[in-house]
């Protein structure tokens, strides 16, 4: 399945049951309502997915339950954050063994890779698969950029067909476009700046918040690449305080509890991180409450 690298690619988080195993009917609600609303993809095993607590197993299971849902509606795409590259290329082959379409390819873990180191890692990777790629340009929480220079170096792999852009820098999407046209999709990986990216030219949003707020997310995606930028900042701006629980070390936490509120999720996350407690707890409810007490229509 080629993938057109564009829309909202929901990057999903893992259901887990009380007995912390995967909670396959849960997962199977949230997939449902991220299909009804029009999304384009599916992103499994990302940081949202608390990817650094399943087993070789679980991921074998998301990836095919995915498969089995989407039904080839939209591509399935397997996040690999591994520390070794031998790690990454087994991972990507056991994905493409599983039945994704595509990967998301975050530079090496823990180790910070220089531009030489990272951008044959990538090289490694991409020839190792004809799976499309995503790169996840994060520095602000993995350390490593990666810059316009490395890109260039990797537009030999014709596989790697995009970027996830949180460098927080949103005039990165001119530098991308400008230097390199279409030779690069770009999807805005930061949900509190997913709108401005899409006036500037961004191809796409991988987003947080959709895994509780599927329709609105898609809304706005529409609304801005159709021009009509004031109705999209109207759903924006209600959205910016829910979108603002993305952008938090307990991302997966906040969400979660989004995704209970309207109905399309459990809080269960899986140790080391525990639910919220306390006046944490209270603040972001109440951001939530507020939020579905003022929700807007959307078709």
């Amino acid at each position: 399945m080629s993938i057109q690298w564009s829309g909202v690619m929901p990057a999903v988080t893992t259901k887990f049951t009380d007995e912390d195993t995967l909670d396959l009917v849960n997962f199977e609600i949230n997939i449902n309502a991220q299909l009804a609303a029009g999304v384009n993809g599916i992103i499994l095993g990302g940081t949202l997915g608390e990817a650094s607590t399943l087993t070789a197993y679980e991921k074998r299971m998301l990836i095919k339950k995915t498969v089995e849902i989407v039904k080839g509606k939209v591509p399935v795409i397997i996040n690999i954050a591994e520390q070794s590259t031998s790690g990454a290329i087994e991972a990507v082959r056991l994905a493409e063994e599983y039945g994704a379409n595509g990967l998301m390819l975050l530079p090496p873990m823990r180790y910070k890779a220089d531009a030489r180191e990272t951008v044959t890692y990538f090289k490694k990777i991409a020839k190792s698969t004809s799976l499309p790629i995503m790169i996840y340009n994060n520095p602000i929480d993995y350390g490593i950029e990666v810059t316009l220079d490395m890109f260039e170096a990797l537009t030999e792999c014709e596989n790697i067909q995009a970027v996830k852009e949180s460098t927080r820098d949103i005039s990165n999407v001119t530098r991308m476009k400008t230097r390199f046209g279409d030779r690069f999709k770009i999807l805005c990986g930061v949900d509190t700046l997913a709108l401005e990216s899409l006036l500037m030219g961004a191809d796409g949003w991988v987003a947080g918040l959709v895994c509780a707020f599927p329709a609105e997310t898609v809304a706005i995606y529409k609304l801005a690449k159709a021009g009509k930028t004031k109705e999209a900042i109207a759903i924006y701006s209600w959205f910016l305080p829910l979108l603002e629980l993305d952008i938090n070390t307990k991302l997966v936490q906040n969400i979660k509890l989004a995704e209970v509120a309207t109905g399309i999720g459990t809080e269960n996350v899986r140790e080391p991180r525990l639910p919220l407690v306390g006046q944490e707890r209270i603040r972001v409810l109440a951001i939530i409450e507020k939020a579905l007490k003022n929700r807007p229509i959307v078709n």
